[in-house]
């Protein structure tokens, strides 16, 4: 049994997580890294639906459930944008669990103690130079925004505000100029 723990610990010691999105923009291998969320770009959709171009090449159309009580898309709809989805399959259709603009996320953030840059290509950069741990990158993995070590549920993203939530609260980002 010692032997498997330490075999176990050298594999794992070199293994660096991967950024969900690569220096061009395109999303790396979602198998490779354990993620469930579907990347690519809206090309049309409705309100009630979203028609994906996804990153492996597949057209797929995600519908929101009429049942959902929650604005299950976070940062509008807008054909060209990219967005990770998570969805499910029911009675033959996929539906959204959730949908997160990426194209919306991107830009300038700050609150009273953060004033931050979400860059394409994973970097995040800090303009607050006494700001402790400063995030440095970004990815989203199974629906979520990790933003170096923390990682967080996207509540809200509108044109002008950011709200994130994880197990120490609410975090609320105004978008910076």
């Amino acid at each position: 049994m010692s032997l498997f723990i330490l075999a176990m610990v050298i594999a794992c010691k070199d293994n660096k997580t991967k950024s969900v999105m690569t220096e061009t923009g395109e999303a790396e291998d979602s198998v490779a890294t354990n993620d469930s969320t579907i990347y690519g770009t809206m090309v049309d959709g409705g309100m009630n639906s979203i028609v994906l171009l996804t990153d492996n090449g597949d057209t797929l159309e995600y519908l929101v459930n009429p049942d959902d009580t929650a604005d299950v898309v976070k940062g509008g709809k807008i054909n060209g944008d990219r967005f990770a989805v998570i969805g499910y399959k029911e009675y033959g259709d996929n539906f959204m669990r959730s949908a997160i603009n990426l194209t919306s996320l991107l830009g300038n953030w700050i609150s009273l103690d953060r004033n931050f840059e979400i860059k394409e290509g994973g970097t995040v950069t800090s303009s607050l130079q006494s700001e402790k741990n400063p995030w440095t990158e970004w990815k989203i993995w199974n629906g979520k925004l990790v933003l170096s070590k923390d990682t967080f549920d996207v509540d809200n993203l509108g044109a002008d505000t950011l709200s994130l939530e994880n197990k120490a609260g609410i975090f609320v980002f105004t978008r910076g100029k």
